[in-house]
């Protein structure tokens, strides 16, 4: 295994991160509708994943406004703080939920996102939905002030699709800004933005990929096709097409391969697929597992550590060729 990682560069911008950072929204304590799909983490135990986190080499979060009303945030804060991570020692993202709201409503609620994260400045803000009732132009100027302010570092967004992160990053650019990343649901089970112009655009312009759900909730690994029991308890996912029997049947050619690799490398299935959403296209796409349990959290980190062979990727790029 490789020991050093190689950091690499958030968009345009002057941020380095590691190619693997770590998803929060398990830390929401169900804090709301969305923050109900997870249990409520006691803070002993997000300390720990926190902790082994950046001992592993991680050093980036993402969170959100909506992972439990700020609760998400305010966990991941107190984390760091008792581990005595200072302002600067990390790169912290967080996300402005658009639902109902203008973007007017960025500039109103980043004093709240501030505080949430205290001490903690906000490095990547980016619009979590395509949804709120003002246009991708309108929230993109209101994020510029934001940057002018001060009050953020640099701007992303999440789910957008090639027109709409193009007109973003247009938008910006005016203000001499970059557009540094979009954040879409990314993994050896679901290929779409190779598709459907999201990746060629991000590459063209210059823009980070943070791929969420790198191990489609579990199902690439290959733990649900081993024990089905553990089908019985997986909450809301139980109603996605991928875990109904048809769907399971689908992935289990791609959960063989991974695990068949796993074995080979001495690592873990998980490692692998992550592995190869990390270096498959580049540097542009990075991942942010998220972790419940002190082992997830050292499983993410070891997965920056080793390297597939171009002809182990190939192998995985053509086993799971029908989820493009």
């Amino acid at each position: 295994m490789e020991n050093q990682i190689t950091l690499r560069t958030l968009g345009r911008s002057d941020i380095r991160i590691t190619p693997i950072g770590l998803g929060c929204w398990q830390f929401s304590k169900q804090g709301n509708l969305a923050g109900k799909y997870w249990p409520s983490l006691e803070d002993d135990l997000i300390r720990d994943v926190v902790r082994i986190s950046l001992e592993g080499g991680i050093n980036w979060f993402d969170t959100a406004e909506v992972y439990g009303k700020g609760a998400s945030e305010r966990a991941l804060a107190k984390s760091l703080v008792a581990l005595g991570k200072k302002p600067g020692d990390v790169v912290i993202a967080t996300k402005w939920w658009p639902m109902f709201r203008t973007a007017s409503n960025l500039l109103k609620t980043i004093d709240d996102r501030l505080a949430a994260l205290d001490p903690f400045p906000i490095d990547l803000y980016q619009v979590h939905q395509p949804w709120g009732f003002s246009s991708e132009v309108a929230e993109m100027e209101a994020m510029a002030k934001l940057v002018q302010a001060g009050k953020i570092r640099q701007v992303g967004v999440s789910n957008f699709s090639a027109g709409k992160m193009r007109s973003a990053w247009e938008t910006l650019r005016k203000s001499g800004i970059s557009l540094v990343s979009n954040q879409v649901q990314y993994s050896l089970l679901q290929r779409k933005i190779e598709t459907n112009g999201v990746l060629e655009t991000a590459k063209e312009l210059g823009i980070t990929i943070i791929a969420y759900s790198p191990l489609a909730q579990g199902i690439v690994t290959g733990k649900f096709h081993d024990n089905p029991e553990l089908l019985k308890n997986i909450g809301f996912r139980k109603h996605s097409s991928q875990f109904k029997p048809k769907g399971m049947e689908k992935s289990r050619p791609v959960a063989v391969l991974v695990q068949k690799l796993a074995a080979t490398y001495k690592v873990t299935p998980a490692q692998v697929a992550l592995n190869w959403l990390i270096h498959f296209s580049g540097e542009t796409v990075v991942a942010i597992p998220g972790a419940t349990k002190a082992t997830h959290a050292a499983e993410n980190t070891g997965a920056m550590k080793f390297r597939l062979s171009a002809a182990d990727m190939h192998l995985l790029d053509e086993a799971s060729k029908g989820y493009k």
